[in-house]
């Protein structure tokens, strides 16, 4: 006699190809799905996946081509010059970070190593001057061998100690090229001059080929994109290998990657002579439009800049990582102007919004409450303290100077009040992160003023600075919508 069975749901002719409960890629996919469905990005990932990887990069060509065409003015050529050698950074970057999963933190040294290179094989400092195709070459293969002598130390250092090293390294090629004029070389009388100090090396050849120089600033751009696509192409290409895949298992769990007899320590090496070559070919290029190679180039700020946009774009993604340079680039020449300035920082002021009240239903009521609240305090202001509202705006003719002036309190001397204002909006901003509910949305009314008074009586004062700030507002907004960057993967670790 048989024993009974349980009654067998009706097989799923599509359930050999559908992921099974529990299994990683089940958890993976649901995360992803459930991204798609939600968020203000959605749209916009749902294109981007349905978009071949190709078709996104053509584009991105397509319309650099345009742009390259119609601009006349040397000054926005340099704009798109500038753009194009970032994307390059973050393309080398994200093989050292984004696929191979390395924090390095002197990257920024092998941009400058390149440049440094290229002017001592290409100008008069050494009265060296080799064909243009042979210095950028020397460059690559050098910078390529630095980075197989920075990516030893990878062997046994991983996270925050490869950090600390590799910003080490950094550090270090700052302060060599900085004093490289007084450098004591064995057998020569008295120190030697190999940088140039803090003047740098100037006069270093133009890029050439033949009896032909570059000598405009269209032909750098031209030759700019043409790196960009080389670059790219071999990248994506080197992304679908084997290498790429073996970056990416090592990226996820060295451990792992090992265990599967993967030469975990080869590829780090790899990762780093890729992503040092890359920077060495953009420094040349840099040197050769700039006519000069000097310190004050390679500093720190730089190297939080290219993380910055390898961070927005989403690192591991090429594609990602070169709209981030895009964005960030051209955000931070638009910052230029202080009228445009403003503008981006009222619109993050009003997205900000949208990121602290919740639900979605009261932002029109805080919106409103905010308005009615300036314009109450101005009044009052008005009255009690003249001298708190006798200030001209900054570009009152500009876009929003005459709402501004209606609204936010403008003092005659905001230097010490401006200082005293930002310091309370960042505590401010600390306080709102650890409210819940309606203390939440009743305490976003005073910040947000308290904001636009900081912009208008402090931070347009100083645009060099502010760029940077409202660029990192920027980043801070897009990562709270989407962690992993606006065309990262998402990474789900399971426990």
């Amino acid at each position: 006699m048989t024993e009974p069975t349980e009654p067998q749901a009706p097989k799923d002719e599509r359930a050999p190809a559908a992921p099974k409960v529990g299994v990683d890629e089940w958890v993976a996919q649901y995360e992803r799905r459930r991204q798609e469905r939600a968020g203000p990005f959605a749209p916009l990932v749902r294109v981007w996946d349905l978009t071949p990887r190709p078709a996104w990069m053509a584009a991105v060509v397509l319309l650099a081509v345009v742009y390259g065409i119609f601009a006349t003015n040397s000054g926005d050529l340099r704009i798109g010059i500038n753009t194009i050698l970032f994307a390059l950074l973050a393309l080398g970057l994200n093989v050292v970070v984004g696929w191979a999963g390395l924090l390095d933190l002197g990257y920024i040294a092998f941009y400058g190593f390149g440049a440094y290179v290229y002017a001592f094989v290409a100008s008069e400092k050494f009265g060296v001057h080799l064909p243009t195709p042979a210095a950028v070459g020397v460059v690559i293969a050098a910078t390529a061998l630095l980075g197989l002598l920075l990516g030893l130390p990878s062997w046994r250092l991983l996270g925050d100690y490869l950090a600390i090293v590799t910003l080490f390294f950094a550090q270090i090629f700052l302060v060599v090229t900085t004093n490289g004029n007084r450098i004591n070389v064995p057998g020569h009388d008295g120190p030697a001059d190999i940088t140039g100090g803090p003047n740098g090396i100037p006069g270093v050849d133009a890029f050439g080929l033949g009896s032909t120089e570059a000598v405009e600033v269209k032909t750098y751009y031209w030759i700019a994109l043409g790196a960009f696509v080389l670059v790219a192409a071999a990248l994506y290409l080197l992304n679908d290998s084997r290498t790429g895949r073996a970056w990416r298992a090592l990226r996820e769990d060295p451990l792992a990657a090992e265990a599967m007899t993967m030469p975990v320590n080869r590829l780090k090496l790899l990762a780093f002579m890729f992503g040092a070559a890359t920077a060495g070919l953009t420094g040349s290029i840099f040197a050769a439009v700039q006519i000069g190679v000097f310190p004050q180039n390679f500093e720190l700020f730089l190297l939080i800049t290219i993380y910055a946009m390898v961070i927005l774009g989403g690192a591991g993604s090429i594609g990602g990582v070169v709209i981030g340079a895009v964005t960030i680039g051209v955000t931070l020449e638009i910052l230029r102007d202080a009228d445009w300035g403003r503008i981006i920082f009222y619109v993050l002021l009003v997205s900000a919004v949208f990121v602290i009240v919740r639900p979605w239903r009261h932002v029109p009521w805080v919106v409103a409450a905010v308005v009615v609240f300036g314009v109450l305090l101005n009044q009052i202001a008005g009255a009690v303290w003249p001298r708190g509202v006798g200030r001209t705006p900054l570009g009152a003719d500009g876009p929003l100077g005459g709402l501004v002036d209606d609204w936010v309190l403008l003092p005659e001397r905001p230097g010490t009040i401006g200082s005293i204002a930002f310091v309370l909006l960042v505590l401010g901003a600390l306080a709102l992160t650890l409210s819940r509910g309606w203390p939440r949305v009743a305490g976003a009314v005073p910040l947000l003023y308290l904001g636009a008074f900081v912009w208008e009586n402090k931070l347009i004062f100083q645009p060099s600075v502010t760029r940077f700030l409202l660029v990192g507002a920027l980043l801070v907004f897009v990562m709270n919508l989407r962690p992993q960057g606006l065309m990262g993967t998402a990474r789900v670790e399971i426990v």
